[in-house]
């Protein structure tokens, strides 16, 4: 069974952050183990969201302590999500080193898949990390991934180029370097994930809904990170990621529910959806 170490929030009563990823993962039959960098009560979206960050001391005190346990040498998939310090995000970058430095039999356990989400804001909120985590996000984690997956905001500002539809969105990804699945791409009446590399690039469209509970992108990165421990080709991996997102979607929207309906949906996470239109952009 793979192995998945998430470094981000955990959120008692909402679907976001490591919360969500650790239920999607656990969909597919890897087993997560996540090391919160936040202990809250709600989103803070629908207001003071109790509890507090975790201290760095302590953090780093989880991490040495999942390094005992052999933790490193296990993970198949690191993800990392929401910080509160950047002494979190360096905390995050050494933890991705020792994952990769760990003796492991690559006959038994794959090389390790690093999926790095910068979580720093979104379009009409702006920045909602303080500047120095964003900061040590791209300084520390962004050269470390083998995937990234920001939004189309935190895309421009990583990249200081506009993101306005795939095309921009595919020419920003390239100036990145990484492969980049980037969420949250306008055009026209759709909303897109557009998925590129040095060699190809993908778009997932589907109609845009009047609202949709917080979570998406977390939801998005853990299901496109499973597809791709499965073996699935990109493209494949792209379409069932982006379907089983549209398909939670419908369920929250015809359930009048709040927050992502990870339980609920079940085996729908898995699937190509009808409503998912897909294109090749390169």
């Amino acid at each position: 069974m793979p192995t998945a170490l998430i470094l981000s929030s955990h959120v008692a009563s909402s679907r976001v952050g490591g919360a969500v990823q650790v239920l999607a993962l656990a969909a597919f039959r890897i087993d997560p183990m996540l090391a919160p960098t936040v202990l809250y009560g709600r989103h803070p979206g629908w207001g003071a969201p109790g509890g507090a960050a975790v201290p760095v001391e302590a953090f780093e005190g989880m991490l040495d302590g999942m390094e005992a346990n052999g933790v490193m040498a296990q993970a198949d998939l690191v993800i990392t999500g929401y910080f509160a310090s950047a002494a979190q995000v360096r905390a995050a970058a050494r933890v991705i080193d020792a994952v990769r430095a760990a003796p492991r039999d690559l006959e038994v356990r794959r090389k390790p898949l690093i999926l790095v989400d910068p979580v720093m804001g979104d379009a009409g909120k702006g920045l909602y990390v303080v500047a120095e985590v964003a900061e040590a996000i791209a300084s520390d984690l962004i050269p470390r991934a083998d995937i990234v997956t920001p939004n189309a905001w935190e895309l421009e500002r990583l990249t200081h180029t506009p993101v306005r539809d795939p095309a921009s969105a595919v020419a920003a990804a390239r100036i990145l370097g990484k492969a980049t699945l980037v969420s949250s791409v306008m055009r026209a009446h759709e909303i897109g994930i557009v998925y590129a590399d040095r060699r190809e690039a993908w778009l997932a469209a589907h109609n845009r809904a009047p609202s949709a509970p917080g979570g998406t992108g977390d939801l998005l990165a853990a299901l496109f990170a499973a597809h791709l421990l499965d073996g699935q080709p990109i493209s494949y991996a792209l379409a069932r990621a982006a379907g089983g997102l549209v398909e939670t979607l419908a369920v929250a929207t015809a359930s009048g529910v709040s927050e992502l309906p990870v339980i609920e949906v079940g085996q729908r996470l898995k699937i190509i959806s009808a409503s998912v239109r897909m294109e090749r952009l390169a």
